[in-house]
Parts: C-alpha cells; sequence; structure tokens
C-alpha cells in the first residue's frame, strides 16, 4: 500500500518507527535486525527498515507472514502437517540471536483469522511451533539481547475492533488508537517515553523495596492468593538486556511484572477481559488454582481451545508472570477492546501462563535448576489473559501475613 492510499497520517508511521528503533529496541551501531512481520504491514516494516540503517545497522533481515496462505494450511494441508514446523529457521535466528542480533516483531495479523478452523488442528500446530521456536525464544525470556514488540493497523484486525464501520473509517480508528497508546501523537515521542519509563521504574522500585511474598485479589469470581518466586525483582518499562543495551520490549506497555511462584497459587480466577489465541476468542475464562496448578477451568466461549492450552505440557497449568496495571492507564480509558495482548494487556493487570522470564530475578543469571527452585515455571507456552478492572482489590502479602494496599478499586493504592 503506497503513502497515498493510507487512511491515515503516514508522519505518524514515521513517528512510530522512529520510536521502534530508538526506545523499543535501542538498535546499536554495527547491530544485526530480525524483524517478523505480517506483509500488510510493509508500510511500517519499510520505514523500520529505514531507521534502523540510519541508526547504524549492518543488516536488516524481513521475515513475512500472510493471512490467506495461514489459512490455506488448515484448509488444504495433510493432518501430518500440524504436528511438524520449521525448526531450522528457529535454530537459525537462534544462531543469529547468538551473535547479538535484535529482534523485532510487528503485530498487524487478524486476531480471528483462526476463528473458523478446528481448534484441534490449531492446538496441534501451536504446540509444534512452540517446541520447534524454544531455541529462539529462549533469549527472548532470559533477556539475552535487545527485543521489542510493536504494531499496524491490519485490515482484519480493524474489522474485528471496529465492526461495522466502512473499512478505511475503522482501520484509521485503530490507527489513531495504536498511535495515541505508543505515544507517537506527543510533540516528542522519544522525550516522552523518556517520561514515562521513569514513572514505571518509580513504580516497580516501591514494589521492590516492599519484597512482597505474596499478592491476595479480590473482586467479582475472584478470591485468589498468588505466592511470588523467591529473589523475584519487579520489572517495567524500558530494562537493561544482557547484551547491555536498555530497551522497551513492549510498545506500548503500561505494566510493572514479576515472576510468582509456580507452586504457591490457590483460589478461585475470573478473567476481565476477553483472550484472543491463535485465532479464537476466549471469554469469560473462569480457573481454580491449588498448589500453584489449575484444577478446573471453563469459559462461555472457546472452552475447548482454553483446555487444549492447558494441557500443552505440565507447566501450562501454571503461572509464569504477574503484572500489575491501573485502570487508568491511557489504553484502559481509550475504552477500545483491541483483541490483542499486546495492547489489552496494557489495559488490565493480568497473568501469564506458562514459561517465566528468568530475568526477573534479583541473580537473573542463575541455572535452570535453581530458577525451578526459586518458583520459576517452566512451559512451552507463554500466554498472558487479564485478570484486572475497577472492581479488583489488591493486597500485598508479607512473610507473615501483614497486608499492604496495593490496589483499590484497580488504581494504585500507594502514592509515590
Amino acid at each position: 500500500m503506497n503513502d497515498a492510499a493510507l487512511p491515515f497520517d503516514p508522519e505518524m508511521l514515521d513517528r512510530l518507527a522512529e520510536v521502534t528503533v530508538r526506545v523499543g529496541l535501542n538498535l546499536q551501531p554495527g547491530q544485526d535486525l530480525l524483524m517478523t512481520a505480517d506483509l500488510e504491514t510493509l508500510p511500517l516494516a519499510r520505514r523500520i527498515a529505514a531507521a534502523a540503517y540510519k541508526a547504524g545497522a549492518r543488516l536488516v533481515t524481513p521475515l513475512f507472514a500472510d493471512e490467506d496462505m495461514i489459512v490455506a494450511r488448515y484448509e488444504h494441508a495433510p493432518d501430518e502437517s500440524f504436528d511438524a514446523a520449521p525448526g531450522w529457521l528457529y535454530e537459525g535466528m537462534a544462531k543469529a540471536f547468538e551473535g547479538n542480533t535484535a529482534r523485532l516483531a510487528i503485530k498487524g495479523d487478524n486476531p480471528m483469522m483462526l476463528a473458523s478452523q478446528d481448534p484441534a488442528k490449531v492446538a496441534r500446530a501451536g504446540k509444534a511451533g512452540s517446541i520447534a521456536a524454544k531455541p529462539a525464544m529462549e533469549p527472548i525470556t532470559t533477556f539475552a539481547i535487545n527485543w521489542s514488540i510493536v504494531a499496524y493497523p491490519g485490515l482484519g484486525w480493524a474489522r474485528q475492533v471496529f465492526p461495522g464501520l466502512p473499512d478505511e473509517e475503522a482501520v484509521a480508528r485503530l490507527a489513531d488508537a495504536i498511535f495515541e497508546a505508543s505515544r507517537v501523537k506527543t510533540p516528542d515521542p522519544v522525550a516522552a517515553w523518556a517520561e514515562h519509563n521513569a514513572a514505571l521504574r518509580a513504580r516497580r522500585e516501591w514494589l521492590n523495596e516492599m519484597c512482597f511474598d505474596a499478592l491476595h485479589y479480590t473482586g467479582p469470581g475472584t478470591d485468589f492468593t498468588l505466592g511470588l518466586a523467591q529473589g523475584h525483582e519487579w520489572k517495567g518499562g524500558s530494562s537493561v538486556s544482557k547484551n547491555g543495551v536498555t530497551c522497551n520490549p513492549n510498545i506500548p506497555t503500561e505494566e510493572v511484572f514479576t515472576t510468582p511462584h509456580a507452586q504457591r497459587a490457590d483460589g478461585t480466577l475470573r478473567a476481565t477481559k476477553p483472550l484472543a489465541h491463535q485465532g479464537s476468542l476466549i471469554e469469560d475464562i473462569e480457573v481454580r488454582f491449588e498448589g500453584g496448578k489449575i484444577v478446573e477451568a471453563r469459559a462461555s466461549r472457546g472452552e475447548d481451545v482454553f483446555l487444549k492450552l492447558i494441557d500443552t505440557d505440565e507447566g501450562a497449568r501454571r503461572l509464569g508472570e504477574v503484572a500489575l496495571v491501573p485502570h487508568g492507564s491511557p489504553i484502559s480509558q481509550s475504552g477500545v477492546l483491541f483483541y490483542n495482548t499486546l495492547f489489552d494487556e496494557n489495559a488490565a493487570s493480568h497473568v501469564a501462563l506458562g514459561q517465566c522470564y528468568s530475568d526477573c530475578f534479583t541473580d537473573p543469571g542463575q541455572s535452570a535448576e535453581s530458577l525451578a527452585a526459586a518458583g520459576g515455571n517452566s512451559s512451552l507456552i507463554h500466554v498472558d489473559w487479564m485478570i484486572g478492572s475497577n472492581r479488583i482489590d489488591i493486597d500485598g502479602l508479607d512473610a507473615d501475613g501483614n497486608r499492604t494496599p496495593v490496589m483499590r478499586a484497580g488504581e494504585w493504592a500507594h502514592s509515590l
């Protein structure tokens, strides 16, 4: 699509590309960049490549996907296709990351592209992909390299978010929401991100000073206690990756997050927003945890997809991340349900099933055995789902059970 055909101001894409390279990735001179994207995101991908080279990138390598080709697999491929994945590709990506290549994902795909496909095939393909991708995912979950995710207003996505609107208007509305959330509509987006990162840093520093043993959530359908991993550390906003580069893994971001204890989750928990996962919509998730593990689960829509998800492996029924987001965050206040985890997770406090981030520890270099002993979870999946709203209260508990208000009615209870 050329600039004249875009139903929004193309200058906003220039600004988003600059934020992506300078803030999201903080790409270093001489560093390579591996970029994955959908074909529809080309207007942004091209700008990011140009901005990367202007910043001194040595080589930008794009890998593109296409919705029609993805759907064609489910409609025409033989059954054995859904237990296969291109391991050679992920091995190559892992080798690139070993050489300090930065990683970027541009998300703009239709979140419901696989909604009409066989959920069993979707689950099988997802599991095969997760197994094959593990070498390429490890540098991400361990924060070994600088990486980031940004978004582009794809048509299928826009139709889902703004149903009933003419296509151009839907894309324009989604674009405006993305640009607003990504802070590129401000006079100086890079400076705006510096200010925002400072605010998130102050919040995570308070949480680290408190060093809570657990969090207790109460609200409609929720009475849930989540222990925190031993030696956990809260992160949020910009962070320093192990290669020494300060980057923002998510554009946008409103969260502070850390690692929960995989064996210490008990009680009932109800989702407050739908979860779009692998092309299916899962609504009204309700689960019960015992000893860190989901022992009961249901959903009003997409329950079969959710049940297959939590049966991916032993760690899929346990939690690998907990994140706090105020209900007053700009993404929440926009009133837009994005059907995209990058945005919806920044509109509400959330947890993630599956793999933990080993970087969220005071000793991020510990062995896999030490990580597990501290409570870190291991799994092929990492799937965020939203549990926060203006009806949720959260208390921090110390080792003796003493309570400190953390959130009341979805807002921070502690002034900085």
